[in-house]
């Protein structure tokens, strides 16, 4: 007959058989297995060997945790704040962070019921507010959105950044006369609160008004190197056919962050308008060199070759579009006339 074993004997076996001893029998999850692998990142490894040392420490899975979401690595990252969650389940900062990844990792129901969880437990504290009416918004629940809106506003009839998220709502739904009142309201208790200038600037634009540079040149009050706010001005000036004006910021923008490939690529069309072909085409060279899958800056650059009778260069460029978007219109058109007219 065979023997029935106890449940410690078979974790004697286990032990012996891995080379290592485990404990049995605990409701909380026992750190070993695939957690404890090395995974090639010299800081997680390190905390890896931390949490072996102190396994009951939920602070460290929160460490390691938040090291896996800034790697991209979704999995493990929920993982450890779940297990931080079980030793401190109350701790906000673990519940806001666990919400951030899985609405990263596009689970926002369950990014959602976490930050209500936070909520719930703290009812009183605006920033877990805050955020979940930042989220309530991107997942486009209006209605709820304002209602917690209206919590924060009935315990800080001065906070700005409730304002700024009224805004956000009216402005996403499309109320623009309310969107407009509520980041007036915002800006008015912050001054300093950039993007309340910027979309106000933006709603301003929307419905032709003038006053709309004052709000752009505001925000540049705030912050003046801030590419955020130099590109809604930049855009800004460009629809009002202010072409100069609006290309200094783009080269402005492309100072500030060389690698910035967008203001490059924005100041070289600006170029064109202008019939700065020669400045044009660099600007898009140095937009493919910083970005070197940037489709339309090829096919730009490939445009002003053409225009500067660098045929080869121009075919070359075009190619380059197509080969990166191979049902882009444009380049394929201005690649067949190119070839067409070389054949004459």
């Amino acid at each position: 007959m065979r023997r029935a074993y106890s449940l410690a004997v078979y974790c004697l076996l286990a032990a012996l058989l891995s080379g290592t001893f485990l404990s049995c029998g605990s409701d909380k999850k026992n750190p070993s297995d695939s957690s404890l692998v090395a995974s090639g990142d010299p800081v997680i490894d390190g905390l890896t060997q931390k949490i072996s040392q102190d396994p009951d420490n939920p602070s460290l899975y929160f460490d390691r945790g938040k090291r896996y979401y800034d790697t991209e690595g979704y999995d493990e990252a929920i993982q450890d704040l779940q297990q931080a969650l079980r030793y401190d389940s109350t701790n906000v900062a673990y519940l806001h962070l666990l919400s951030d990844i899985y609405l990263d990792y596009f689970r926002s129901r369950e990014a959602l019921q976490t930050l209500q969880k936070a909520a719930d437990l703290y009812p009183q504290r605006i920033p877990t507010l805050l955020k979940l009416s930042e989220f309530q918004l991107i997942l486009k629940q209006y209605d709820a959105s304002l209602k917690t809106i209206d919590q924060i506003l009935r315990q800080d009839p001065q906070n700005a950044e409730g304002y700024f998220m009224m805004g956000m709502n009216f402005k996403e739904s499309g109320d623009t006369a309310r969107a407009i009142n509520a980041f007036q309201s915002a800006v008015e208790n912050d001054p300093e609160l950039l993007d309340g200038w910027i979309h106000l600037g933006q709603l301003q634009a929307s419905l032709g008004n003038k006053i709309a540079l004052r709000y752009f040149d505001s925000a540049l009050e705030v912050a003046p190197n801030s590419l955020t706010a130099l590109h809604a001005k930049a855009f800004y000036l460009q629809s009002q056919n202010k072409l100069p004006e609006a290309l200094r910021l783009f080269r402005k923008m492309g100072q500030i962050d060389p690698q910035n490939a967008d203001a490059h690529y924005n100041a070289g069309l600006l170029c064109l308008d202008l019939d700065s072909i020669p400045q044009a085409y660099q600007a898009f060279h140095v937009a493919v060199q910083v970005d070197p899958v940037h489709v339309r800056a090829y096919f730009y650059r490939g445009y002003a070759a053409e225009l500067l009778g660098k045929r080869k260069q121009a075919e070359s460029d075009f190619q380059q579009a197509l080969r990166l978007s191979p049902d882009y219109q444009n380049a394929r058109e201005a690649l067949e006339q190119l070839q067409k007219s070389e054949k004459k």
